[in-house]
């Protein structure tokens, strides 16, 4: 920067040293003077260059239509090589038949030469031999026919040619040559004619297994190999020329089947069988009704059934993608139809095409069930799983209670099994309903797991706590847990056997209308196995509702305070009998349960709105699951075994009115109560076998059953009335269908001391937060 400064100054300094000079020029003016030729310049250029740009623009130009030139005769020139290869095979194909024709005169002279009636032959040139026997003087009428024959075939009019041959052989088997010719003239003819044959036949096949002719031409071309004889080389040339021309279809097809990922099989369907009907069209009405073309018909279409089905696993996309899923399906329904119409004709392919595909649709099926339990799986880590909402599509009719409310999961879980029929069509349920069947199984079989990992407490299958990983979001509230239960109730008895429903009517009507199962496979569905399904669902529903009945008890009875059940309660009461006691009341542990199945009755008239069924199945199994505990837990007997514990006689009554207590839930309740009372009625005869051994008498310490009766119903009416406040708080009892399930008569009158009918769930929610205990009867 500072070096041009200083040469600047240096200029002017210059410019003051000689001012007055005139032969000097100013730094100035030769400035101005070459900053005018550089611009100058510099457009000069800037007009070169784009004189040399348009000047590159037309090179470009002529090199782009030299370059569409050169291609254009490239083709040209193969286009003219071709047919110098087919003006080659021509001159070839005349020169055969300019040998074959010299050959013929020279066989026909020397034949002439054999049996010449004359003693002595004279050698002559040949060439005047070959004239003489060509005059038209001396010609055999045999020859003359002869060669216009070869003239015929050298042409290539066949018709004309085949119209030849057949009248004259007509006309020779009608004349009688006898003493005019001899047997080796006659054998010497037929042999010439039998060769014209040979090469009309020839020039026919070739002409027949050309790419270009039309079905008219090919009819034409079958018929005169039928008229010469040759039906049985007419019908394989008919069945090579459509196996080739379908061979050709199908390449040209296959490219596009990337494309059309759903319906390419339908479309290689289409072709294959479509060819196979022309096929036996054509050869009805060319050949007849013969049981030998028939068989070769059948053999020939089998052989192309079975590539079609190579070709249709091999261009398949992944099998798991739905695209794979809807292809098979689309196959089935397809290719059965068309089969179904060749049978009409004698031809059954179905069992075959079965078989073949078979493999390769059990692989899509049971690839694409893998997909959707996986995204089972994956959909119990969504936050949303325990959202409700209301049902879309549900089949219950308007007479039937209100909708309840469903979970998201059961929802997401419908959606599933919807998007997978929508891909199935008819005559995929027809063959595979039981294996479609049993996949919607395992799928139900998938989601009841998942439930149970949301559901609170370990579950009883270790390869549920194992599988995948573990679910972080857990059902805690009552509302949430039964709304996951009535969830999977709705799905496994309402819109799972709706939504597949149809697999079953599909194959009756199929059953019905055929009179036979003939042709179905072994996937096939019927009521039976439909039935077997519907008691496979109701399994699962057991194991979710047996887990939620069994986490929902042991948090019941490991409770910790006075309301934990357990033995040691039963031996700590200072009365010695219970009988005289005005007020005895069921343990503090009993009466929790009481209130706690208050509460859950409750929450379950709420959420399970319209499902009285569910409610009462679970809390019969909540009040049983307590019963089967106390039967099955040694440590609970180990007690009463202990001989250094004193048992007291108000303890076994304290026992007994506690199962009676339990037997009375049940039938106020309104819900089946015939399985607690047989496990009730093992756990008394238990107690008092264990009483007995410590020197208890039962005889004197236990009143009468009437009186654990009575009093077990007066004091579920005295928690009914402590909890509500007063008996006019009550709800309306719930009023469930009952559907076959028998009562009994004592569940009438539960509460006829209290001049009501009122179950034990009618409590009011608000008061079921804090439910009321009464004293300890043993305190």
């Amino acid at each position: 920067m500072g070096r041009p400064a200083m040469e600047s100054s240096s200029e002017e300094e210059l410019e003051d040293d000689f001012p007055g000079h005139e032969w000097i020029t100013p730094q100035s003016s030769i400035r101005a003077a070459y900053q005018s030729q550089t611009e100058k310049g510099i457009r000069k250029t800037c007009s070169e260059l784009l004189e040399l740009k348009d000047a590159i623009e037309n090179l470009c130009g002529n090199m782009q239509s030299k370059y569409h030139a050169f291609l254009r005769i490239s083709e040209e020139v193969v286009e003219a090589e071709q047919e110098l290869i087919e003006l080659q095979k021509h001159v070839s194909a005349q020169g055969m038949l300019v040998q074959d024709l010299m050959s013929g005169v020279c066989r026909e002279l020397d034949m002439w030469q054999k049996y010449s009636k004359e003693e002595h032959v004279v050698e002559k040139d040949f060439q005047s031999e070959l004239n003489e026997i060509l005059s038209v003087d001396t010609q055999d009428p045999k020859v003359i026919f002869l060669d216009e024959i070869d003239i015929l075939l050298a042409e290539h009019k066949l018709e004309k040619a085949l119209l030849a041959l057949d009248t004259e052989e007509k006309k020779y088997m009608t004349t009688d040559g006898s003493g005019k010719e001899s047997d080796a003239e006659i054998s010497a003819y037929k042999t010439a004619l039998f060769k014209r044959k040979s090469i009309l036949e020839d020039q026919l096949v070739r002409y027949s297994e050309q790419p270009s002719l039309s079905i008219t031409e090919l009819r034409k071309s079958l018929s005169g190999l039928i008229k010469i004889g040759k039906g049985s080389v007419a019908h394989q040339v008919l069945l090579k020329t459509y196996g080739s021309r379908l061979h050709r279809d199908v390449e040209a097809f296959l490219p596009t089947c990337s494309v059309y990922t759903e319906t390419y099989s339908a479309t290689l369907s289409q072709l294959v069988f479509s060819a196979i009907s022309k096929v036996l069209k054509e050869s009805s009405t060319l050949f007849g009704d013969s049981p030998t073309n028939m068989n070769r018909i059948i053999q020939w279409a089998e052989y192309e059934i079975e590539a079609f089905a190579r070709l249709v696993k091999e261009n398949s996309p992944l099998p798991e993608s739905v695209s794979a899923l809807r292809s098979v399906c689309i196959c089935i329904q397809t290719t059965l139809a068309h089969c179904s119409c060749l049978e009409a004709h004698g031809l059954k392919f179905s069992k075959l095409l079965m078989l073949l595909l078979r493999p390769h649709i059990e692989e899509v099926l049971e690839l694409n069930f893998r997909r959707v339990r996986r995204k089972i799986i994956d959909s119990a880590r969504n936050d949303d799983i325990l959202r409700l909402g209301p049902q879309e599509g549900s089949p219950t009719s308007d007479s039937v209670a209100p909708k309840m409310m469903l979970t998201s999961s059961g929802k997401k879980f419908m959606s599933v099994i919807n998007d997978l029929l929508d891909h199935v069509t008819p005559m995929t349920t027809v063959h595979f309903g039981g294996t479609i069947l049993s996949n919607f199984l395992q799928l139900f079989d998938r989601y009841v797991e998942t439930l149970i990992k949301v559901l609170p407490g370990p579950s009883e299958d270790d390869n549920v706590v194992e599988s995948q990983e573990p679910v972080e979001l857990k059902a805690e509230s009552d509302a949430q847990q039964l709304a996951l239960i009535g969830t999977a109730y709705t799905v496994a008895d309402e819109l799972l056997p709706a939504a597949v429903s149809k697999f079953f009517d599909m194959q009756t009507k199929k059953k019905e209308t055929s009179g036979t199962s003939e042709g179905l496979g072994p996937g096939s569905v019927y009521s039976s196995e439909y039935k077997e399904w519907k008691r496979h669902l109701q399994h699962s529903l057991d194991k979710l509702r047996d887990h939620f009945c069994r986490q929902y008890v042991l948090s019941f009875i490991y409770l910790e305070g006075k309301s934990r059940l357990d033995a040691r309660m039963y031996l700590e009461g200072n009365r010695d009998d219970l009988f005289w006691d005005s007020d005895p009341l069921p343990s503090l542990p009993f009466q929790a349960l009481f209130g706690r199945l208050q509460q859950l009755a409750s929450v379950a008239g709420d959420v399970l709105l319209g499902k009285e069924k569910i409610q009462k199945v679970l809390l019969s199994r909540l009040t049983e699951t307590v019963v089967m505990w106390l039967s099955n837990e040694q440590e609970f007997w180990d007690v009463f075994e202990n001989e250094s514990i004193q048992l007291q006689p108000s303890g076994l009554q304290q026992l007994i009115l506690d199962m009676h207590f339990l037997v009375e839930i049940a039938v106020c309740g309104r819900y089946p109560h015939r399985p607690v009372q047989q496990l009730v009625s093992v756990i008394i005869t238990r107690a008092i076998a264990a009483f007995s051994a410590r020197e208890v008498d039962p005889q004197s310490a236990l009143p009468e059953d009437e009186w654990f009766l009575d009093t077990a119903k007066t004091a579920i009416n005295k928690l009914m009335l402590g909890t509500s406040g007063s008996e006019s708080d009550l709800e309306a009892p719930i009023a469930p269908h009952d559907d076959g399930i028998s009562e009994d008569s004592d569940s009438i009158s539960c509460l006829s001391s209290m001049g009501s009918e009122d179950s034990f769930a009618s409590a009011n929610n608000d008061d079921l937060e804090n439910p009321v205990y009464f004293t300890d009867p043993d305190s």
